[in-house]
Protein backbone atom coordinates (compact mmCIF):
# COMPACT_ATOMS: atom_id res chain seq x y z
CA UNK A 1 0.00 0.00 0.00
CA UNK A 2 1.21 3.43 -0.77
CA UNK A 3 -0.07 6.28 1.46
CA UNK A 4 0.82 10.35 1.77
CA UNK A 5 0.86 11.12 5.28
CA UNK A 6 1.10 15.03 5.95
CA UNK A 7 3.19 15.10 9.27
CA UNK A 8 2.44 18.45 11.76
CA UNK A 9 5.54 18.14 14.20
CA UNK A 10 4.04 21.61 16.05
CA UNK A 11 5.74 23.19 19.36
CA UNK A 12 7.51 21.92 21.90
CA UNK A 13 8.11 18.41 22.14
CA UNK A 14 5.75 18.06 19.25
CA UNK A 15 8.92 17.10 16.50
CA UNK A 16 10.31 14.45 19.49
CA UNK A 17 7.37 12.35 19.79
CA UNK A 18 6.53 12.71 16.28
CA UNK A 19 9.75 11.24 15.20
CA UNK A 20 9.85 8.12 17.44
CA UNK A 21 6.53 7.67 15.27
CA UNK A 22 7.42 7.66 12.44
CA UNK A 23 10.62 4.91 13.48
CA UNK A 24 7.19 2.87 14.22
CA UNK A 25 5.84 3.46 11.46
CA UNK A 26 8.91 2.71 9.05
CA UNK A 27 8.93 -0.59 10.79
CA UNK A 28 5.43 -1.27 9.73
CA UNK A 29 6.45 -0.55 6.40
CA UNK A 30 9.19 -3.26 6.07
CA UNK A 31 7.21 -5.73 7.95
CA UNK A 32 4.17 -5.61 6.04
CA UNK A 33 5.38 -4.17 2.44
CA UNK A 34 3.96 -0.61 2.38
CA UNK A 35 5.21 2.66 1.32
CA UNK A 36 4.18 5.76 3.52
CA UNK A 37 5.43 9.11 2.24
CA UNK A 38 5.49 11.98 4.69
CA UNK A 39 5.66 15.67 4.09
CA UNK A 40 6.11 18.22 6.65
CA UNK A 41 4.35 21.16 7.14
CA UNK A 42 4.23 24.08 9.84
CA UNK A 43 1.59 24.54 12.13
CA UNK A 44 1.36 26.65 15.78
CA UNK A 45 4.01 28.72 17.08
CA UNK A 46 6.75 27.70 14.50
CA UNK A 47 4.58 28.68 11.66
CA UNK A 48 4.05 32.39 12.91
CA UNK A 49 7.83 32.51 13.84
CA UNK A 50 8.14 31.14 10.15
CA UNK A 51 5.44 33.15 8.34
CA UNK A 52 3.75 36.34 8.32
CA UNK A 53 -0.32 36.93 8.09
CA UNK A 54 -3.54 36.56 10.21
CA UNK A 55 -3.37 32.81 8.88
CA UNK A 56 0.39 32.25 10.24
CA UNK A 57 -0.81 29.59 12.85
CA UNK A 58 -2.54 27.22 9.91
CA UNK A 59 -0.89 28.80 6.85
CA UNK A 60 -2.74 28.22 3.54
CA UNK A 61 0.07 25.89 2.33
CA UNK A 62 -0.64 23.23 4.89
CA UNK A 63 -4.37 23.18 4.72
CA UNK A 64 -3.44 22.77 0.89
CA UNK A 65 -0.66 19.83 2.28
CA UNK A 66 -3.48 18.13 4.84
CA UNK A 67 -5.90 18.15 2.04
CA UNK A 68 -3.89 16.61 -0.61
CA UNK A 69 -2.52 13.91 1.91
CA UNK A 70 -4.50 10.27 2.83
CA UNK A 71 -3.99 11.39 6.40
CA UNK A 72 -2.00 13.55 9.13
CA UNK A 73 0.35 13.11 11.83
CA UNK A 74 0.35 15.68 14.52
CA UNK A 75 2.02 16.28 17.70
CA UNK A 76 1.18 19.56 19.39
CA UNK A 77 1.03 23.37 19.81
CA UNK A 78 1.63 25.72 22.62
CA UNK A 79 4.69 28.21 23.56
CA UNK A 80 4.63 30.17 26.51
CA UNK A 81 6.35 33.15 24.78
CA UNK A 82 2.13 33.83 23.70
CA UNK A 83 0.83 32.53 26.65
CA UNK A 84 2.73 34.82 28.81
CA UNK A 85 1.87 37.62 26.16
CA UNK A 86 -1.77 38.96 26.95
CA UNK A 87 -1.53 41.42 23.94
CA UNK A 88 -0.68 38.74 21.85
CA UNK A 89 -2.92 39.22 18.82
CA UNK A 90 -2.18 35.65 17.04
CA UNK A 91 -1.68 32.48 19.05
CA UNK A 92 -0.27 29.10 18.29
CA UNK A 93 -4.02 27.48 19.39
CA UNK A 94 -5.71 29.41 16.78
CA UNK A 95 -4.06 27.12 14.60
CA UNK A 96 -5.46 24.22 16.09
CA UNK A 97 -8.87 25.66 16.02
CA UNK A 98 -8.12 26.67 12.32
CA UNK A 99 -7.21 23.33 11.42
CA UNK A 100 -10.22 21.91 12.87
CA UNK A 101 -12.87 24.17 11.11
CA UNK A 102 -11.22 23.97 7.49
CA UNK A 103 -10.49 20.53 7.64
CA UNK A 104 -14.23 19.68 8.86
CA UNK A 105 -12.63 17.47 12.18
CA UNK A 106 -16.20 16.82 13.73
CA UNK A 107 -15.44 14.44 15.74
CA UNK A 108 -13.18 13.67 18.29
CA UNK A 109 -12.00 9.87 19.13
CA UNK A 110 -10.29 9.53 22.88
CA UNK A 111 -10.08 5.43 23.47
CA UNK A 112 -9.09 5.18 27.38
CA UNK A 113 -7.69 1.51 27.60
CA UNK A 114 -5.07 0.89 30.12
CA UNK A 115 -2.09 -1.68 29.37
CA UNK A 116 -1.83 -4.43 31.91
CA UNK A 117 1.69 -3.38 32.48
CA UNK A 118 0.99 0.04 33.64
CA UNK A 119 -1.97 -0.58 36.21
CA UNK A 120 0.09 0.27 39.08
CA UNK A 121 0.78 3.71 37.73
CA UNK A 122 -2.44 4.62 37.74
CA UNK A 123 -3.64 6.70 41.08
CA UNK A 124 -6.85 4.35 40.93
CA UNK A 125 -7.01 1.02 42.54
CA UNK A 126 -5.67 -2.00 40.09
CA UNK A 127 -8.90 -3.89 40.44
CA UNK A 128 -11.39 -0.38 39.30
CA UNK A 129 -9.18 -0.04 36.28
CA UNK A 130 -7.88 -3.34 34.87
CA UNK A 131 -11.34 -3.70 32.71
CA UNK A 132 -11.92 -0.33 31.33
CA UNK A 133 -12.56 0.13 27.90
CA UNK A 134 -14.24 2.87 26.92
CA UNK A 135 -14.08 6.06 24.12
CA UNK A 136 -14.75 9.71 24.61
CA UNK A 137 -16.39 10.87 21.35
CA UNK A 138 -16.34 14.90 21.41
CA UNK A 139 -17.87 17.22 19.14
CA UNK A 140 -14.96 19.29 17.57
CA UNK A 141 -16.00 22.10 15.71
CA UNK A 142 -18.78 24.04 17.33
CA UNK A 143 -19.30 25.02 21.12
CA UNK A 144 -17.90 27.60 23.23
CA UNK A 145 -14.36 27.68 21.69
CA UNK A 146 -15.74 28.67 18.54
CA UNK A 147 -18.42 31.03 19.37
CA UNK A 148 -18.11 34.64 19.68
CA UNK A 149 -15.30 36.05 22.34
CA UNK A 150 -15.00 39.92 23.74
CA UNK A 151 -14.91 42.02 26.21
CA UNK A 152 -16.90 45.36 27.15
CA UNK A 153 -15.62 48.83 25.88
CA UNK A 154 -14.19 49.04 29.38
CA UNK A 155 -12.95 45.47 29.74
CA UNK A 156 -14.62 45.31 32.79
CA UNK A 157 -16.64 42.18 31.82
CA UNK A 158 -16.04 39.02 29.40
CA UNK A 159 -18.21 36.93 27.58
CA UNK A 160 -18.01 33.48 25.63
CA UNK A 161 -20.88 32.30 23.52
CA UNK A 162 -21.93 28.76 23.72
CA UNK A 163 -23.67 27.65 20.43
CA UNK A 164 -25.03 24.31 18.92
CA UNK A 165 -26.73 23.40 15.30
CA UNK A 166 -29.20 20.24 14.91
CA UNK A 167 -26.91 19.30 12.09
CA UNK A 168 -23.57 19.77 13.79
CA UNK A 169 -24.90 17.27 16.63
CA UNK A 170 -26.24 15.16 14.40
CA UNK A 171 -23.17 14.51 12.60
CA UNK A 172 -21.09 13.84 15.68
CA UNK A 173 -23.99 11.65 17.13
CA UNK A 174 -23.86 9.39 13.73
CA UNK A 175 -20.49 8.70 14.76
CA UNK A 176 -21.02 7.71 18.16
CA UNK A 177 -23.83 5.33 17.06
CA UNK A 178 -22.22 3.66 14.80
CA UNK A 179 -19.31 3.10 16.43
CA UNK A 180 -21.09 1.84 19.36
CA UNK A 181 -22.84 -0.69 17.38
CA UNK A 182 -18.82 -2.24 16.66
CA UNK A 183 -18.68 -2.22 20.75
CA UNK A 184 -21.13 -2.93 23.89
CA UNK A 185 -23.66 -1.07 22.34
CA UNK A 186 -24.25 1.45 25.11
CA UNK A 187 -23.86 5.44 24.30
CA UNK A 188 -24.03 7.66 27.42
CA UNK A 189 -24.69 11.65 26.36
CA UNK A 190 -22.99 13.60 28.58
CA UNK A 191 -24.54 17.07 29.19
CA UNK A 192 -25.77 19.95 31.60
CA UNK A 193 -29.44 19.53 30.66
CA UNK A 194 -30.90 21.09 33.57
CA UNK A 195 -29.30 24.73 33.31
CA UNK A 196 -27.90 24.72 29.18
CA UNK A 197 -30.32 25.35 26.79
CA UNK A 198 -27.60 23.97 24.12
CA UNK A 199 -27.60 20.78 26.17
CA UNK A 200 -31.28 20.40 25.34
CA UNK A 201 -30.89 20.30 21.70
CA UNK A 202 -28.43 17.57 22.34
CA UNK A 203 -31.43 15.56 24.43
CA UNK A 204 -33.73 16.58 21.75
CA UNK A 205 -31.54 15.55 18.61
CA UNK A 206 -30.18 12.04 20.19
CA UNK A 207 -34.18 11.45 21.21
CA UNK A 208 -35.02 12.17 17.45
CA UNK A 209 -32.09 9.65 16.43
CA UNK A 210 -32.81 6.75 18.99
CA UNK A 211 -35.55 4.89 16.97
CA UNK A 212 -33.02 4.36 14.05
CA UNK A 213 -30.80 2.56 16.65
CA UNK A 214 -33.24 0.38 18.66
CA UNK A 215 -30.52 -2.02 19.73
CA UNK A 216 -28.26 0.89 21.76
CA UNK A 217 -28.61 1.71 25.07
CA UNK A 218 -28.26 5.58 25.48
CA UNK A 219 -27.97 6.69 28.90
CA UNK A 220 -28.18 10.46 29.92
CA UNK A 221 -25.87 11.66 32.42
CA UNK A 222 -25.10 15.41 33.49
CA UNK A 223 -21.64 16.27 33.14
CA UNK A 224 -20.69 16.62 37.35
CA UNK A 225 -21.84 13.34 38.02
CA UNK A 226 -19.86 11.76 34.66
CA UNK A 227 -16.66 13.55 35.92
CA UNK A 228 -17.19 11.70 39.37
CA UNK A 229 -18.24 8.32 37.76
CA UNK A 230 -15.09 8.27 35.04
CA UNK A 231 -13.17 7.81 39.13
CA UNK A 232 -15.84 5.78 40.87
CA UNK A 233 -16.73 3.43 38.12
CA UNK A 234 -15.34 3.64 35.00
CA UNK A 235 -15.85 0.23 33.41
CA UNK A 236 -19.40 1.17 33.10
CA UNK A 237 -18.97 3.87 29.84
CA UNK A 238 -18.71 2.59 26.68
CA UNK A 239 -19.21 5.04 24.54
CA UNK A 240 -19.13 8.78 26.12
CA UNK A 241 -20.69 11.49 23.80
CA UNK A 242 -21.06 14.88 24.52
CA UNK A 243 -19.98 18.25 23.37
CA UNK A 244 -16.85 20.47 22.62
CA UNK A 245 -15.72 21.63 26.27
CA UNK A 246 -17.06 19.11 28.46
CA UNK A 247 -15.39 16.54 26.36
CA UNK A 248 -12.07 18.18 26.28
CA UNK A 249 -12.17 18.31 29.71
CA UNK A 250 -13.15 14.70 30.88
CA UNK A 251 -11.05 13.15 28.30
CA UNK A 252 -7.69 15.11 30.27
CA UNK A 253 -9.06 12.98 33.90
CA UNK A 254 -9.90 9.96 32.24
CA UNK A 255 -6.20 10.12 31.26
CA UNK A 256 -4.99 9.48 34.75
CA UNK A 257 -6.80 6.09 34.41
CA UNK A 258 -3.67 4.61 32.14
CA UNK A 259 -1.04 6.19 34.23
CA UNK A 260 -0.02 8.68 32.43
CA UNK A 261 -1.48 11.79 29.98
CA UNK A 262 1.26 10.59 27.88
CA UNK A 263 0.03 7.53 26.92
CA UNK A 264 -3.35 8.39 25.48
CA UNK A 265 -3.97 8.78 21.23
CA UNK A 266 -7.29 10.08 19.67
CA UNK A 267 -8.46 10.60 16.04
CA UNK A 268 -10.06 13.68 14.89
CA UNK A 269 -12.45 12.85 11.80
CA UNK A 270 -13.40 14.75 9.28
CA UNK A 271 -15.71 14.67 6.00
CA UNK A 272 -12.21 14.89 3.57
CA UNK A 273 -9.09 13.80 6.02
CA UNK A 274 -8.64 12.97 9.94
CA UNK A 275 -6.39 14.27 12.38
CA UNK A 276 -4.16 11.83 14.47
CA UNK A 277 -2.08 13.21 17.73
CA UNK A 278 -1.72 12.78 21.31
CA UNK A 279 -4.07 14.25 23.87
CA UNK A 280 -1.12 16.31 25.45
CA UNK A 281 -0.10 19.53 25.18
CA UNK A 282 3.19 20.75 23.92
CA UNK A 283 5.36 20.38 27.27
CA UNK A 284 7.63 23.65 26.69
CA UNK A 285 9.86 22.82 29.48
CA UNK A 286 10.92 19.30 28.18
CA UNK A 287 11.19 20.66 24.37
CA UNK A 288 14.75 19.33 23.14
CA UNK A 289 15.41 17.56 26.07
CA UNK A 290 14.53 13.86 24.81
CA UNK A 291 12.56 12.63 27.95
CA UNK A 292 8.82 12.99 26.61
CA UNK A 293 6.37 9.77 26.59
CA UNK A 294 5.75 9.16 22.75
CA UNK A 295 3.50 6.58 23.17
CA UNK A 296 0.10 8.62 22.93
CA UNK A 297 1.75 9.36 19.33
CA UNK A 298 2.76 6.02 18.72
CA UNK A 299 -0.74 4.80 19.14
CA UNK A 300 -2.35 7.36 17.37
CA UNK A 301 -0.33 6.33 14.43
CA UNK A 302 -2.00 3.39 15.21
CA UNK A 303 -5.47 4.51 15.01
CA UNK A 304 -4.22 5.84 11.63
CA UNK A 305 -3.44 2.91 9.84
CA UNK A 306 -6.71 1.37 11.48
CA UNK A 307 -9.04 4.12 10.75
CA UNK A 308 -7.96 5.66 8.00
CA UNK A 309 -5.91 2.73 6.35
CA UNK A 310 -7.88 -0.16 6.75
CA UNK A 311 -4.79 -1.63 8.39
CA UNK A 312 -6.11 -3.47 11.03
CA UNK A 313 -3.38 -6.35 11.45
CA UNK A 314 -0.33 -3.41 10.66
CA UNK A 315 -2.50 -1.40 13.74
CA UNK A 316 -2.23 -4.45 16.09
CA UNK A 317 1.34 -5.09 15.63
CA UNK A 318 1.89 -1.28 17.03
CA UNK A 319 -0.28 -2.12 20.33
CA UNK A 320 1.25 -5.53 20.90
CA UNK A 321 4.88 -4.23 20.61
CA UNK A 322 3.70 -1.31 23.12
CA UNK A 323 2.35 -3.77 25.43
CA UNK A 324 5.35 -6.18 25.42
CA UNK A 325 7.89 -2.73 25.73
CA UNK A 326 5.72 -1.66 28.60
CA UNK A 327 5.20 -5.50 30.67
CA UNK A 328 8.95 -5.19 30.49
CA UNK A 329 9.03 -2.46 32.85
CA UNK A 330 10.56 -0.05 30.02
CA UNK A 331 9.38 3.71 29.38
CA UNK A 332 9.81 7.06 30.06
CA UNK A 333 10.31 8.92 33.31
CA UNK A 334 6.65 9.85 33.36
CA UNK A 335 5.56 6.34 33.85
CA UNK A 336 9.36 4.69 34.87
CA UNK A 337 10.81 5.73 37.69
CA UNK A 338 14.19 4.03 37.30
CA UNK A 339 16.20 3.89 34.14
CA UNK A 340 13.86 5.48 31.99
CA UNK A 341 14.66 5.20 28.05
CA UNK A 342 14.35 8.54 26.43
CA UNK A 343 11.73 9.16 23.99
CA UNK A 344 13.73 8.32 20.67
CA UNK A 345 14.75 4.88 22.63
CA UNK A 346 11.37 4.16 23.18
CA UNK A 347 10.31 4.86 19.55
CA UNK A 348 13.61 2.38 19.26
CA UNK A 349 12.28 -0.41 21.45
CA UNK A 350 8.52 -0.60 20.06
CA UNK A 351 9.69 -0.54 16.29
CA UNK A 352 12.58 -3.18 17.08
CA UNK A 353 9.88 -5.72 18.80
CA UNK A 354 7.40 -4.90 15.49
Amino acid sequence: MKKTIAVLPGDGIGPEIVGAAIRVLKSIEKKFNHQFTYINGLIGGVAIDAIDGIDAPFPSETEELCLSSDAILFGAIGDPKYDNDPSAKVRPEQGLLAMRQKLGLYANVRPIQPFNGLLQKSPLKEERVKDVDFVVVRELIGGIYFGKHGRSADGSSAFDILTYTKNQIKNVAQFAFDLAQSRKKHITLVDKANVLETSRLWREVIQEMESNYQDITIEYMFVDNAAMQIIKNPTAFDVLLTENMFGDILSDEASVITGSIGMLPSASIGDKTSVYEPIHGSYPKAAGLNIANPIGTILSAALMLEMSFGLMEEARAIRTAVDYVLSKGLGTKDIVAKNPLSTSQVGEEIASKI
